[in-house]
C-alpha cells in the first residue's frame, strides 16, 4: 500500500500557555484523524532579547504594549508540560512533535525520543543550532520560509557534513507570512526544491482555507503542516490565520480523497465504470425494416445506445454486406 501523506496539525503556541488548552487541541487533532500534533519548545531567554519587536502580524492581534519576549514568556511551556503532553498524545494515540528553537530544547526533545526533529524556518542560518541537530542523524524536516537558495544550500550541507543522512531530510515550502498571500505561496518553488536535492518535499502552510495544502499534496507533497486553534478570536500571535478544528478536519478528508483520486498513472477501464459501458456507448442498429438478404447501407442502420452490440467502429465495415436475418426497427444488428 501507497504511504499516505503525513498530516501535521499545528498547535503551535496557540494553546495560550494553557496545558487544558493544549490536552484539548490534541483531542481536536485526534479527532480531525491527522498523524500528529506539533507543539513548540524554546527558553523565551535563549530565544529572543528583551528589546526585539514584534512581527506585524502578531502586533495585530496582540497587546501592542507588550513585547516579543513578554509575549513569548507568556507561551511558554516547560519541559515538564512537553513530557505530559506527549505522554497524552500516546494516550491518545496521535504522534507528539514538537519543533525546538534552540540548542538546549533539542536535548530535551532527543532525551524524550522524538522520531522526527523540525527545523523551524528562523532558524535555518543558525549554523551551531544546525550543526548540533545534524551530529544527532535523526530524521529532519526542514522548513524553508524567509530564505533564499543559498541559504538553504548552507543548511543542507551543515546538516549533511555534521552527521545526518541526506535522505533523512524532508524539505518544505514555506511562506512566513500570517496568513500568506496566495501569490507568494510558491507552490512550484516546493516541487523544484525536491527535485533539486532528490528528496521528499512538503508544505508548512499558513494561507487561510485548505486550498493550498490539496493542492500541494496533488503536486507530490508528503507532508502538510497546517496551523490549527480552537477559537480565531483568541488573543495571540497566530489564531487568525489557522483553521478551527472542523476545518482541519475537512483539510484532512480533502487531502485523503486527493490521494485516493491520484491513482495510478496507467490508463484502463476501472471496476467501477465497467459496468455503464453498455449503458453510455452505442452499438449499430437498424433505423428501419431490413429484410433477410437486404444490403446494409446509409440508409438503414445508424448507431444508437445501448453499447452490447456491434460496435460503431465496425460500421463502414458492415456497408454493402447481405442482411442474414430481418431487422425491426432499433433492433441490434447481429451477424
Amino acid at each position: 500500500m501507497k504511504k499516505k501523506v503525513k498530516i501535521i496539525a499545528e498547535a503551535g503556541c496557540n494553546h495560550n500557555g494553557s496545558i487544558k488548552l493544549a490536552y484539548k487541541m490534541i483531542d481536536e487533532a485526534k479527532k480531525a484523524k491527522a498523524d500528529a500534533v506539533k507543539f513548540q519548545l524554546y527558553s523565551t531567554e535563549h530565544l529572543v532579547t528583551q528589546k526585539a519587536k514584534k512581527a506585524k502580524y502578531a502586533l495585530l492581534n496582540t497587546s501592542k504594549k507588550q513585547t516579543q519576549y513578554q509575549m513569548q514568556k507568556k507561551l511558554e511551556f516547560s519541559e515538564q508540560i512537553h513530557k505530559k503532553l506527549k505522554r497524552y498524545c500516546e494516550q491518545k494515540k496521535i504522534e507528539y512533535m514538537c519543533s525546538a528553537f534552540d540548542v538546549p530544547s533539542i536535548k530535551v526533545l532527543n532525551q524524550l525520543n522524538l522520531k522526527v526533529f523540525k527545523v523551524p524556518s528562523g532558524e535555518i542560518n543558525n549554523f551551531p543550532y544546525l550543526k548540533y541537530l545534524g551530529s544527532l542523524n535523526k530524521k529532519i524536516i526542514l522548513s524553508t520560509g524567509m530564505s533564499k537558495l543559498s541559504e538553504i544550500n548552507e543548511a543542507m550541507k551543515t546538516l549533511i557534513r555534521s552527521g545526518t543522512k541526506k535522505n533523512n531530510i524532508i524539505i518544505l515550502q514555506c511562506n512566513s507570512e500570517y496568513p500568506s498571500p496566495y501569490s507568494d505561496i510558491n507552490l512550484r518553488a516546493m516541487v523544484k526544491l525536491g527535485n533539486k536535492y532528490r528528496i521528499n518535499f512538503g508544505l508548512s502552510d499558513h494561507s487561510l482555507g485548505i486550498e493550498v495544502p490539496v493542492a500541494a499534496v496533488a503536486l507530490g507533497a508528503k507532508i502538510i503542516e497546517k496551523h490549527f486553534t480552537l477559537n480565531k478570536n483568541y488573543n495571540g500571535p497566530d489564531h487568525k490565520a489557522s483553521l478551527l478544528p472542523f476545518e482541519l478536519k475537512n483539510m484532512v478528508k480533502a487531502i485523503r480523497n486527493i490521494e485516493l483520486a491520484m491513482g495510478s498513472d496507467k490508463k484502463f477501464v476501472t471496476k467501477s465504470e465497467k459496468k455503464n459501458i453498455n449503458v453510455a456507448r452505442k452499438s449499430v442498429v437498424a433505423i428501419k425494416l431490413i429484410k433477410k438478404g437486404d444490403i446494409f447501407n446509409t440508409k438503414n442502420i445508424g448507431i444508437k445506445r445501448p453499447g452490447n452490440g456491434i460496435s460503431p467502429s465496425k460500421y463502414y465495415n458492415l456497408l454493402g454486406k447481405k442482411s442474414k436475418k430481418r431487422f425491426q426497427i432499433d433492433d441490434l444488428i447481429r451477424l
